[in-house]
């Protein structure tokens, strides 16, 4: 359940909890970075001086329960084995801080939660911001619906990641990355995997790759930017121009940038697209 505006959590505990960070002057207008799979806070450290330039915004950082330096000890597989939990999170977040008119800057498996939260609670969003975003990784034939990967493609992934982690991420860290000219970036994702303890790791996965709230996007009435890149192996363009159609207010713009972690690497076009719609 999402939680209550009359109750907002303890600062200090979502604070820990998360792993929260803010920067930037305190009545500036607030960018909440959300984080994707396999990853923490720290994947949008080239995106951040661009965002901090001339103290534009205060932002606001965290990382996912069970993900860089949050606290582990709040880890639960059976609570966060549901994408509800990390949404209460991110409201649990904008409540503890006292956020109003916030804008989301959300990556990948972020967009699901981002637009989960503004159905749930649109009074504290003022925008969203999704970085190859997908409501849905899986394919529907029935519905026409193109996401990307089959039942089986998901249920192989799945099944590698449960034999060895190592490898998974070894295999995986290219292909989400793209850009094999930089393969150092495909390094540093690698090394991201690695970091995440196994058993968040298999769990966020199934969050990531089974969740679906394509049903949730006509609902949504919070303006959106989608930013796809030009070529994506998780997030193709028919993603993008689904997103565009059933979000209400939605923009689509899609970079030049290829791969599925544009701030990695791309961050300067990133970087120009958000601050220009952020700005208005």
């Amino acid at each position: 359940m999402p939680t209550s505006p009359e109750r907002a959590p303890d600062l200090d505990d979502v604070l820990v909890r998360n792993n929260v960070k803010v920067l930037g002057p305190q009545d500036a207008p607030v960018l909440l970075l959300v984080h994707g799979f396999g990853c923490d806070q720290s994947m949008y450290g080239r995106l951040l001086p661009f965002l901090r330039e001339g103290d534009m915004f205060r932002i606001v950082m965290f990382d996912h329960v069970g993900a860089g330096g949050s606290d582990l000890g709040s880890y639960d597989p059976v609570a966060y084995g549901t994408l509800d939990r990390y949404v209460d999170d991110l409201l649990e977040i904008c409540e503890a801080l006292d956020l109003k008119d916030v804008t989301v800057v959300a990556h990948s498996i972020g967009a699901m939660m981002a637009i989960t939260a503004a159905v749930q609670r649109p009074d504290l969003l003022a925008r969203m911001v999704l970085l190859a975003p997908s409501p849905s990784y899986l394919d529907d034939d029935a519905a026409g619906y193109v996401g990307g990967m089959s039942h089986p493609d998901v249920e192989d992934l799945l099944d590698s990641l449960d034999d060895n982690h190592m490898a998974w991420a070894s295999a995986m860290a290219p292909v989400v990355m793209g850009n094999a000219e930089s393969p150092e970036l495909a390094g540093e994702l690698e090394d991201s995997f690695c970091r995440v303890d196994p058993r968040v790791m298999r769990t966020f996965a199934r969050v990531t790759f089974l969740s679906d709230v394509r049903d949730l996007l006509p609902a949504v009435t919070v303006p959106s930017l989608i930013v796809q890149c030009s070529s994506d192996a998780l997030a193709p363009l028919s993603v993008g121009e689904y997103l565009h159609a059933q979000l209400p207010g939605s923009e689509l713009v899609v970079l030049d940038a290829t791969g599925h972690v544009p701030q990695v690497s791309a961050p300067a076009e990133t970087a120009r697209v958000l601050l220009s719609y952020a700005a208005t």
